[in-house]
């Protein structure tokens, strides 16, 4: 499948049921069948000078038009793309009404997720689940929708997608469901070529301190796994030798003083924040800082929440210098009213074999185009 044809009356969106149809009949299948169908294994020290690409998405989608057309055709192009793996960096939806945080939001990405033909991983969003105590997203208890996502997108160690990638998994009880504690699956790390990736759930809105209901419980026991998690990782890729490190989650943490219209402000030499808002991500930051000196080598850290697509070098040490090896990934996402316009995806081809290991393209789907029509 290349694309959509939108030449036709409706053609799209009827081309975006059939998708959806489609993906959930091989979720029927999947759970009716012991042994899914799995992508090739990459021994960790196989590979190793082998080029790939990978896909990066999210904060998709916002509307009735992006689910109906812009999604599907974003995944058309990715599939045609032939990549490695793809990744959503969360949110499901929007922040509010329409669409609420019920079960039929949690299907139909999942059906998103499996029509896609690589392997299909996913990092929590606000959108998806801390912000699902609000009175337009229906009201329900932030926790209770976690545990609902562990159940439909983590449910086994492999990933979503036509062809599933057996990941390692934070099986530990360290996290808080709605009835106590348990495993943080969502939590997920695998190596392809040499390279170690890593997902973490850090949703915006403070991580879970500010909007309708805080939870600091959730967040305390979150975070400290997260953390744990996070360094587990990179004494893995210490091990294996990996050349690179690529993290996903969510949330713009916020980074530096330079754009307070896009994410809270933070000095950049103590990482706290400026904002007066509760900081939900200052001992992750430290955390995540000191990871990123000690190994040295590349660490590309993706996230979304923001919609603003860059790549940039926000990162100092304490000292106020630039980490010349961390860089951050901002994905597409829904950043104003626009139709379709910003329903695009990154494209990273991985050279483990190159300096800099990663180098990213901007994947502008020409049927999702609206302000300059595709030539």
């Amino acid at each position: 499948m290349t694309g959509f044809d939108n030449s036709r009356p409706g053609g799209a969106a009827r081309l975006a049921r059939r998708l959806l149809v489609h993906a959930l009949t091989i979720v029927t299948l999947a759970t009716a069948t012991a042994a899914p169908v799995l992508a090739d294994d990459h021994d960790h020290d196989e590979h190793r000078h082998h080029t790939y690409s990978i896909g990066l998405w999210g904060d998709l989608p916002y509307n009735a038009e992006q689910a109906a057309v812009g999604v599907p055709n974003l995944i058309a192009d990715m599939n045609a793309a032939r990549l490695n793996f793809s990744v959503h960096d969360g949110d499901l939806k929007a922040g509010g009404a329409p669409v609420t945080c019920n079960e039929a939001l949690y299907t139909q990405a999942l059906g998103f997720m499996n029509a896609l033909e690589a392997p299909a991983m996913f990092t929590p969003g606000d959108n998806d689940w801390t912000d699902c105590d609000r009175a337009a997203n229906g009201g329900f208890n932030n926790r209770n929708r976690l545990d609902l996502e562990r159940k439909v997108f983590f449910s086994t160690p492999y990933s979503n997608g036509m062809r599933k990638m057996r990941q390692e998994v934070q099986t530990a009880a360290l996290c808080l469901g709605e009835n106590g504690l348990v495993p943080c699956v969502e939590n997920r790390r695998w190596t392809v070529g040499g390279v170690t990736y890593i997902t973490l759930n850090v949703p915006g809105s403070c991580n879970n301190l500010c909007d309708t209901t805080p939870d600091a419980d959730e967040f305390k026991a979150r975070t400290a796994a997260n953390i744990s998690w996070l360094q587990e990782g990179f004494a893995v890729a210490f091990k294996r030798r990996s050349v690179a490190v690529m993290i996903i989650a969510q949330a713009n943490p916020g980074w530096d003083l330079s754009d307070p219209t896009r994410a809270p402000t933070r000095n950049a030499q103590t990482l706290a924040e400026t904002t007066g808002l509760p900081d939900g991500y200052q001992d992750y930051l430290l955390a995540l800082r000191d990871e990123v000196v000690a190994f040295k080598k590349p660490v590309a850290y993706v996230h979304g929440d923001s919609h603003y697509f860059r790549v940039d070098k926000p990162f100092l040490n304490a000292k106020g210098q630039r980490l010349e090896n961390f860089t951050r990934v901002e994905t597409f996402g829904n950043n104003a009213a626009n139709g379709n316009n910003d329903v695009q995806w990154i494209k990273v081809n991985v050279d483990p074999s190159s300096r800099e290991v990663f180098s990213y393209e901007p994947m502008i789907v020409p049927g999702n185009r609206v302000a300059v029509p595709a030539p």
